[in-house]
């Protein structure tokens, strides 16, 4: 499996996406991001779209950059992210229901604090993944966390770009 099969699934209607992919998918084109965080972040963009033939083709794709451990700690960041992007995204847009607000989540979340890799990846990750579901708050919280362990603006920068540019392939994929 190379990019290459990916991009010829790609029509002609999204050249743009095709040429998009080329250059976020290397670390040249993700400028702050190490081979590992380039594949990782696709893989766990690719699984937030929800798009089994982008999972697959993903999966495919990354096989030989990451290990094992890599794989399930982005898998725990993606499904993680599916549960606390919804429950803070209605914390953000609540409003006017201070009380409501103060309610402890009582939702567990053990494995942000041992996610089994790196913070910075998990975090990055987890980044890219509550992009693409359009949570504020998580957002906010991840870049923080972020910046606090050294990762520089344009290397969150280019986890977004990944981000945006999965998505619209996901798009691409599944308009035909």
């Amino acid at each position: 499996m190379s990019l290459e099969t990916i991009k010829d699934l790609v029509k002609d209607y999204a050249k743009d996406i095709r040429l998009n992919l080329d250059s976020v998918l290397s670390p040249d084109g993700a400028p702050g991001l190490d081979e590992t965080q380039v594949y990782g972040t696709f893989l766990a963009c690719a699984y937030a779209c929800k798009s089994e033939g982008l999972k697959a083709l993903a999966e495919d794709l990354v096989r030989d950059k990451l290990g094992d451990a890599e794989r399930e700690g982005i898998k725990a960041a993606t499904a993680i992210m599916g549960m606390n992007n919804i429950y803070y995204r209605y914390l953000h847009l609540l409003e006017g229901q201070e009380e409501l607000r103060k309610l402890p989540a009582k939702l567990r979340m053990t494995v942000i604090g041992r996610p089994g890799i790196s913070k910075v990846n998990f975090e990055l990750y987890s980044l890219a993944v509550s992009a693409i579901t359009g949570c504020g708050a998580c957002i906010n919280a991840h870049v923080h966390e972020l910046k606090k362990s050294g990762l520089e603006d344009v290397g969150i920068q280019s986890a977004i770009r990944i981000a945006s540019v999965t998505h619209a392939t996901a798009q691409a994929l599944f308009i035909g």
